[in-house]
């Protein structure tokens, strides 16, 4: 038994001196790295902080052109409309690729495919209206693919879902005014049709930000 606590204590006071005996280049190194890893983390959060802030903010933007200029000024609401549709689908396709939540890429699908019908249904009646489709995203949208492309994966299913909420809002306001006060026929009637389309995939965007947050 002495032979064995002997074995113990030797063993232990070994490890200890190996421990002492580590060099400090290397202990030095431990502590850097961890302290990069920290720092990193610290930026990664504040960036992902900052990218919220200025979706919420281009969100209230959006609200405030489809409410005012988008609702009846045709030029307004066929590029609104438009870069709408471009968005959802460059959106969708990035959440189908890196969202693991079943719910999420089901809804990013489901994007993709009407959102690609309405951009379809909509290119006769803007040419028909004298107006160009938006060729790419304004600032403000490329904003949001550019946040969601740089969400950290923790984060990506809520950055997605918060964005198509605002943004299917931003949607309804708009095709609802452009519907009830547009100036040209053949758009007015492609705004009403789109409305509940609009709205059916605004109320399940909502739904699903109410599961993710429990």
């Amino acid at each position: 038994m002495k032979h064995v606590l002997f074995l113990t204590a030797a063993t232990v006071a070994a490890l200890s001196l190996a421990a002492c005996n580590k060099p400090a280049s290397t202990t030095a190194a431990d502590a850097g790295a961890t302290a990069s890893a920290t720092a990193s983390d610290a930026t990664q959060a504040t960036g992902q902080a900052v990218n919220k802030a200025e979706d919420a903010t281009g969100a209230a933007v959006g609200a405030t052109s489809a409410t005012t200029v988008g609702s009846h000024d045709t030029a307004a609401f066929v590029s609104n409309a438009s870069q709408g549709d471009m968005y959802e689908i460059q959106a969708a396709q990035i959440a189908e690729k890196r969202s693991k939540n079943p719910d999420v890429k089901a809804f990013a699908r489901m994007m993709v495919k009407d959102h690609t019908a309405l951009s379809n249904s909509m290119k006769p009646l803007i040419l028909a209206a004298g107006q160009t489709p938006a060729a790419k995203l304004d600032n403000r949208r490329q904003g949001f693919i550019d946040h969601l492309n740089s969400a950290s994966g923790a984060d990506f299913d809520k950055t997605y879902i918060d964005q198509q909420v605002a943004a299917h809002e931003e949607a309804l306001t708009l095709m609802q005014g452009y519907a009830n006060d547009g100036s040209d026929p053949g758009l007015k009637a492609g705004a009403a049709k789109a409305v509940p389309i609009v709205q059916a995939h605004l109320d399940k965007a909502k739904a699903i930000q109410a599961s993710l947050k429990k």
